[in-house]
């Protein structure tokens, strides 16, 4: 597989611009032409390419430059170099300044090759830059092993969902999830069957959850989850899907000596807006949830609402 950068060049008007930059294939980079705005979006879609030379075909390029905008979405988006005359640039700018993307630059069309190499150079690089200040933010913020926020950076998103539930009398739950008996699984067996397990773990909370909701590792073998705008009936729901999908996670994990039975408790407490004076009552309320569920015998979630009910029939206090 070819890994050179692909240049697409987008010569809407048809006037050269491909024999103006044809030099460009023996700077290492893949190339490849296209002469209007239907075909520049086909070859996105079949291949995503390094960056975008556009010689727009009206004079502001308005509708060329917002309907790439569209596909350039991306973190980075794709760099865009347009080539125009110096009589188009203003009208172009103006079209530039209505981009939500950013990642282009603007030359002059009969500009010399080794400008506009210049000039794509940067735009990659600054493209390179970005994509490696992306990685280290999440690095910094996500757990390495299950790739679940650390606990300081799910501290501050559980803060703000909860000052805008405050604010706005939006629905919440925070559910609290500890696994069952890890600390003998580490025990009986290697260390590396446990950071398997905690892994795997990681990974059905991320695939249980919705796009909108934030998932984070607080302890060892402790999560904690946000549930934006959901009420008790949704949360039980996911509450009672993750002590599933957990348990399903029994068996014999590479490297364990036997079969491992795993389980966690779950704990959960609701907030409306108004039912609840602090984020630290509501904790606190969860963390009594959580603990209820393990005394119970662990596997199951408990609802701190519903935990008068839970200890009159268990006999727990």
């Amino acid at each position: 597989m070819n890994t050179s950068p692909l240049l697409l060049i987008a010569d809407h008007r048809g006037e050269g611009l491909e024999d103006h930059l044809k030099a460009l294939a023996l700077e290492g980079f893949r190339i490849q032409i296209t002469g209007n705005l239907r075909s520049t979006l086909l070859a996105i879609d079949h291949e995503i390419p390094s960056l975008i030379l556009l010689d727009p075909l009206s004079r502001s390029g308005a509708e060329e430059l917002r309907t790439l905008d569209d596909v350039r979405t991306g973190n980075p988006p794709i760099p865009l170099l347009i080539l125009s005359f110096a009589e188009r640039r203003a009208d172009l700018i103006e079209s530039l300044g209505t981009l939500s993307n950013g990642l282009w630059d603007l030359t002059e069309r009969r500009a010399p090759r080794e400008e506009v190499l210049m000039r794509i150079t940067r735009l990659l690089n600054e493209a390179r830059l970005h994509s490696e200040m992306r990685d280290l933010r999440h690095r910094a913020s996500h757990d390495d092993r299950t790739d679940l926020l650390r606990v300081n950076s799910f501290q501050q998103r559980l803060g703000e969902h909860f000052s805008a539930a405050q604010r706005h009398h939006f629905d919440m739950a925070l559910v609290l999830i500890d696994l069952d008996k890890f600390g003998a699984i580490n025990k009986r067996h290697d260390h590396t069957v446990g950071d398997i397990l905690i892994a795997q773990a990681g990974e059905i909370i991320r695939r249980t959850l919705r796009t909108e909701d934030i998932a984070g590792r607080i302890g060892g073998d402790e999560f904690a989850v946000v549930l934006p705008y959901t009420q008790k009936v949704d949360a039980a729901r996911v509450v009672n899907r993750l002590v599933e999908e957990i348990h399903k996670l029994s068996g014999r994990p590479r490297g364990a000596k036997e079969d491992i039975v795993v389980a966690a408790s779950l704990g959960f407490e609701t907030y409306n807006g108004r039912d609840i004076e602090t984020l630290e009552e509501l904790r606190i309320h969860a963390e009594r949830a959580l603990r209820a569920a393990k005394v119970a015998g662990g596997n199951q979630g408990i609802y701190y609402r519903q935990l008068d009910s839970v200890e009159e029939t268990t006999g727990l206090h």
